[in-house]
């Protein structure tokens, strides 16, 4: 039997096997599992039709054994799947070979997104941001240093806006906000590195920026504040280099994540005084600063044109003499 299956695909020989479980034929039945065993099944498609094919007949007749095929798909080992993701997340990280590296990050951020959280150990953001800590560690020793590692800034950068990556799919990167925006060291010593060296960092500090333009991530109005107090500086300061030095970096995107972080969380006041550090970086440094003018013209608008204190005041008044 087995060899009239040989040269057979496997569609048909599920219908072989389909058949033999009818009629009860158990050696032709063992010898379709044998083959399936065997066989390379090609695409998702036919994976899912041999599996479900082997489930039923499982289920069934618990004498015919489908063990060893279903292995192919199901695995005994004891390692919960929060220790194997971690260190797939840590072969990719600590890889020393840029192409593979950028690569793995790409295929791995497609298979998390497939899967929205689904069949993820819960417990796997943990992991997470354990390496973001460890990233982050990684990069203020190298700050710390009076020659900092250029090469290994922009590894540990680019580290760290994958993991930040990871988490937005994950709806879990308030946390890394959090963290990011109390970096007042990291912030402090940013200012005393080469521009080629530094601006790496700032890749980050954009991407934070629009993830909170998108609504990736929510963290609270303090939050946001520290962010744009302990950051925004500093961007403004590599602007021009991220433009020209950073294939993937979305200046619209970024400008556009700035904007909303800085007219959404704070105060008017707030408002006023980090677009007016803008406005005379902005002044100076032409197209080398992010573009902010649409923030600049809502603020505007709720200062001057149509303050709400002007309305709420109006409709006090309005009340009043209805009252009367």
């Amino acid at each position: 039997m087995n060899q009239r299956l040989m040269r057979q695909s496997v569609t048909r020989v599920l219908r072989v096997l389909k058949v033999a479980e009818l009629l009860g034929f158990g050696s032709c039945v063992q010898s379709c599992l044998d083959y399936l065993e065997a066989v390379p099944w090609v695409g998702e498609e036919e994976e899912e039709k041999v599996i479900s094919s082997i489930l039923r007949l499982k289920t069934e007749d618990g004498s015919v054994v489908t063990t060893p095929v279903l292995k192919r798909v199901a695995s005994s080992s004891v390692d919960p799947p929060k220790e194997t993701l971690s260190r797939i997340i840590e072969l990719v990280l600590r890889s020393k070979e840029e192409k593979s590296r950028r690569e793995m990050k790409s295929i791995v951020l497609k298979l998390l997104r497939e899967q929205n959280g689904n069949n993820v150990a819960e417990n796997f953001n943990e992991t997470i941001y354990s390496s973001c800590q460890r990233c982050l560690d990684t990069v203020l020793s190298l700050f710390r240093q009076d020659e900092s590692d250029a090469k290994q800034i922009g590894v540990e950068a680019d580290n760290l806006t994958w993991l930040l990556d990871v988490l937005a799919e994950r709806q879990a990167a308030k946390e890394f906000s959090v963290t990011w925006a109390n970096q007042t060291e990291l912030a402090l010593l940013h200012e005393k590195l080469p521009l080629v060296s530094r601006y790496h960092i700032s890749r980050v500090t954009s991407r934070l920026f629009v993830g909170l333009g998108r609504g990736e991530l929510l963290p609270s109005k303090d939050t946001r504040l520290l962010l744009l107090t302990t950051w925004l500086q500093p961007l403004f300061k590599d602007y021009n280099w991220l433009q020209h030095g950073c294939r993937s970096f979305d200046g619209k995107l970024v400008e556009e994540g700035i904007g909303r972080t800085i007219l959404t969380p704070a105060l008017l006041e707030d408002q006023q005084r980090i677009l007016m550090s803008w406005l005379g970086s902005f002044l100076n440094g032409g197209d080398g600063c992010p573009n902010l003018q649409r923030a600049f013209e809502v603020w505007w608008r709720r200062s001057f044109v149509r303050p709400y204190s002007d309305r709420q005041g109006s409709g006090v008044s309005q009340t009043d003499s209805t009252s009367k």
